[in-house]
């Protein structure tokens, strides 16, 4: 009987301990790319630009358009800089209305 109370105890302990650390976790990240654009995409139809989460298997940065869709584009791509340099670090986009940057931040 002892034996069994003990590797009841034993067994509610690892399932807290397990749920306790899934709950920590958190969940995973909300969008990553596995498909890429590789076109140049205008700076006029860019709004906006979100990095996708370093839990991702592939890095990857997330351009807004005008419309509303949501681009994959590999970060290293030359005009991909380009564009964000250009755009955002540089300000060359004083819209008021729409936000600029969209971070995705860990």
């Amino acid at each position: 009987m002892a034996a069994a109370r003990l590797t009841l105890s034993v067994l509610v302990l690892m399932l807290a301990a397990a749920s306790l650390t899934e709950g920590l976790r958190g969940a995973g990240p909300k969008r990553c790319c596995f498909r890429f654009n590789e076109n140049k995409v205008p700076s006029n139809n860019v709004v906006g630009y979100t990095k996708t989460s370093q839990r991702c298997s592939n890095p990857a940065i997330l351009l807004q358009t005008v419309t509303g869709r949501k681009l994959c584009v590999r970060p290293s791509a030359a005009w991909v800089k380009e564009l964000i340099n250009a755009k955002f670090v540089q300000g060359e986009s004083k819209t008021s209305e729409l936000p600029l940057v969209f971070l995705h931040v860990n």
